[in-house]
């Protein structure tokens, strides 16, 4: 004898829709047969169970089975393929089967690209305008897109007469698969267009400008909506998207919106202080040395920097100090006797051999 339905599908006589499909699917997926494979009691239970759920999804015939049993079930009682469509999602994520989809000849987007793009240090801070060579997918004009020559249209499909998916029976049920012969398109082009051969796509190089903002930094990444390649069946075109990287500067570097710097100066500015020409993104600019200044000191000039992205302003130019040492065989004799002196003032040991300087010999008499 058949057990009760609800007691298959565990649920109380009052159980709601919700309950009744959240058990089933539950069950479904347990007793599976692709989980399962072979397992005949398992086949069992997973019929019953569509059984089951056949009837008590259905408000008309749980009524009828609520008052007369299973011979009120009578007659559209029996394994049902169709409940799968309820929940074919969680079938087809489980087991890669759908049911109940059709295919057919669709438009689609077309893909996006990317290009990648050097640009040097000045560029990026002040922005600039490029042209760019695009190779991409676009509607063929000798067809319109169609793929088809001649203006004749795609024929349905003969092995799934159009439909886009083909059933093949698995055991107890039917499942559909992309069909095969038509990619799930659901027509073929018998008379192919020559340009495009059916795709209704050709290559080209396309010149688009494009238009660097100030302020951009390496991996800064720019959207062109519609410059990718197009879509087919006259679906939207994707986008292009223009990914920056920033050439080395000889002499700066780059930190957020600042620009960063080495300066040299000598031992006499840095003891005695003095004013120099500093060279910054917007030309030269006056910068007063204290006396005193150590090796390392940072400058900072305000709003001498790379445009911020945002708008709100400059970066700074930092200048770092750094001390020149010069080798005594580039400083004319004159110029080492001063040091020799100053070294005698400073009762400094320094050597002569290979240009270095030793301690006045006068100290020794």
């Amino acid at each position: 004898m058949k057990r009760d339905y609800y007691e298959v599908l565990g649920v109380a006589k009052n159980a709601d829709a919700q309950q009744i499909k959240s058990s089933y699917r539950k069950l479904a997926l347990q007793w599976h047969p692709d989980k399962n494979p072979g397992d005949k009691e398992a086949e069992e239970k997973f019929k019953e169970a569509a059984e089951a759920y056949a009837v008590l999804s259905d408000p008309e015939k749980r009524a009828s089975y609520d008052r007369f049993g299973h011979q009120g079930a009578q007659g559209f009682g029996g394994f049902d393929p169709s409940v799968f469509g309820d929940f074919s999602d969680i079938l087809g994520s489980f087991f890669g089967f759908n049911v109940g989809r059709q295919g057919g000849r669709r438009a689609s987007r077309g893909a996006d690209l990317r290009y990648d793009l050097a640009i040097s240090f000045e560029d990026a801070a002040f922005g600039t305008e490029v042209k760019l060579k695009i190779p991409r997918l676009e509607r063929c004009e000798t067809c319109r897109g169609s793929g088809s020559a001649g203006g004749t249209a795609p024929t349905a499909c003969s092995a799934c007469r159009g439909q886009g998916q083909v059933r093949y029976s698995q055991g107890f049920f039917t499942v559909a698969r992309t069909c095969p012969q038509c990619g799930g398109e659901g027509m073929v082009i018998s008379d192919p267009c020559r340009d495009c051969r059916g795709e209704g796509l050709v290559e080209k190089v396309r010149e688009i400008d494009v238009r660097i903002p100030a302020g951009v930094d390496a991996g800064s990444r720019l959207r062109l909506t519609g410059e990718g390649e197009h879509g087919r069946l006259g679906g939207p075109s994707g986008d292009l998207y223009v990914v920056l990287s920033i050439e080395r500067h000889e002499r700066w570097r780059r930190e957020d919106a600042d620009v960063l710097a080495e300066l040299e100066i000598s031992y006499t500015q840095a003891v005695l202080g003095g004013d120099v020409e500093v060279p910054t993104l917007h030309g030269a600019e006056r910068l007063e040395i204290p006396a005193g200044t150590p090796h390392g000191h940072q400058f900072r000039l305000r709003g001498k920097g790379i445009p911020r992205l945002d708008g709100r302003g400059k970066g700074d130019h930092v200048v770092r100090t750094k001390i020149r040492v010069p080798k005594p065989k580039e400083l004319p004799e004159e110029q080492l006797d001063l040091l020799r002196n100053l070294a005698s003032l400073e009762g400094a040991a320094v050597k002569e051999d290979g240009g270095l300087l030793s301690k006045v010999k006068d100290l020794f008499g």
